[in-house]
């Protein structure tokens, strides 16, 4: 505002006093210019455009009608419909017209200095302060990489929508992302293990001979056999890739012989949501789920995490 009352006096010269240097609507335009930087009314062209096609107008309605009531209902609804025509709709310039009328602004000083002029020095001052504190613009998180919809699909829906929101593309992108992930968590997040696990997978003992496990595999249709004690402890696996790998197997060797040993496993308790990452990153395409006792009791497997995926979909 400085700036622009140095500018506005300077241009002026000594004719005119503060009224002539600055008008009103400049400080509705410095709250939006400063306090809501992202706002498409605050941009700078609806700032520049809105508050200088206001003024002109709002000029032309003072000079061409005598009553000022009437001079300042066509200056303000003209103003509006000037600015929606042209896409340069900013609220300080429904007030720039009515200031023209009020004021019966007839010298063209008033829409190229004080309006014209002092809204550029605005705009330049409100980027030159957001780029040095590096402007709310920087602070937003970045968008998940997977995600529904993407921006082509925003801008279509803008488009069909056809109206002025008093909200940034970016921000209106970023809060449909955190609502999308909001309704994953609300899902996702209340599920356990034990709401989407197999229950009683099949399973083989560590003396059961390769041959049977893979018979007992082919039959069942599954790639993966927990291996187990007698009081159901889980001891290890044996996967289809084992056997690829070994191809050259005894199948009367047993499978103690060839299983693996260390094995991942979740608490049935555990939140389904934790196991995203060993699934999606992982590369784990079953997990054994035991109790507090190491005990298994079911196995989650990327199809029961692509039922629960969907599932969380068509509920969010």
């Amino acid at each position: 505002m400085v700036a622009c009352g140095l500018a506005g006096r300077w241009a002026a010269g000594a004719g005119l006093g503060p009224a002539g240097w600055l008008v009103a609507p400049l400080g509705a335009s410095a709250v939006l210019v400063f306090a809501v930087p992202s706002s498409p009314l605050a941009q700078p062209w609806p700032v520049i455009g809105g508050n200088t096609c206001s003024a002109l107008w709002g000029m032309a309605c003072a000079a061409a009608i005598p009553d000022p009531t009437v001079a300042a209902a066509a200056a303000v609804a003209g103003a509006i419909a000037l600015m929606f025509l042209l896409r340069c709709l900013h609220p300080p310039g429904g007030a720039a017209a009515l200031l023209a009328v009020l004021a019966h602004a007839t010298d063209l000083h008033y829409a190229t200095v004080s309006v014209l002029a002092n809204s550029v020095i605005l705009v330049l001052a409100g980027r030159a302060y957001h780029a040095a504190s590096k402007g709310r613009e920087a602070r937003l998180p970045a968008s998940p990489p997977r995600t529904r919809f993407t921006a082509d699909d925003l801008d279509a829906a803008l488009a069909h929508y056809n109206q002025v929101l008093d909200v940034s593309r970016a921000d209106l992108q970023g809060l449909l992302h955190e609502a999308e992930a909001a309704a994953y968590r609300r899902t996702l997040g209340a599920l356990r293990c034990e709401d989407i696990m197999s229950r009683h997978p099949v399973a083989v003992s560590r003396n059961s001979t390769v041959g049977q496990a893979r018979h007992l595999m082919r039959q069942r249709g599954i790639k993966a056999l927990p291996v187990i004690d007698r009081a159901r402890h889980l001891v290890g696996i044996v996967t289809m890739a084992d056997f690829v790998r070994e191809t050259a197997v005894d199948p009367a060797l047993a499978v103690g012989e060839v299983m693996t040993r260390r094995v991942r496993v979740a608490g049935a308790q555990l939140h389904v949501i934790e196991l995203l990452p060993l699934f999606s990153e992982g590369g784990h395409h079953h997990l054994p789920i035991v109790d507090d006792e190491q005990c298994l009791v079911g196995i989650v497997t990327q199809s029961d995490m692509v039922r629960a995926l969907h599932r969380a979909v068509g509920a969010g």
